[in-house]
């Protein structure tokens, strides 16, 4: 949505509430011109951001050891130690 900054003033707490309704990011002009952008906020349901992806992570197998053996990196390959 896109709107003059006098009627996003006279229509402040009903264009909020749509905002906050729809998650639609409403651009507001001056004299024809974008100088804001009303956004819905980030989720904060949670305190850190990792706590989004808490049990998303499947470890399967060992996670210190490299995928590959030794013998088949090209480094090694080609030293000829």
């Amino acid at each position: 949505m896109v709107i003059n900054a006098s009627e996003f003033k006279a229509k402040c707490l009903a264009i909020l509430d749509e905002v906050s309704a729809t998650g639609e990011a409403v651009t507001i002009l001056k004299r024809g011109k974008p100088v804001a952008e009303l956004v819905p906020p980030v989720s904060t349901d949670s305190r850190y951001p990792q706590d989004d992806l808490r049990e998303s992570v499947v470890i399967k197998g060992d996670v210190v050891e490299p995928v590959l053996p030794a013998e088949a990196w090209e480094a090694v390959a080609g030293s000829g130690d």
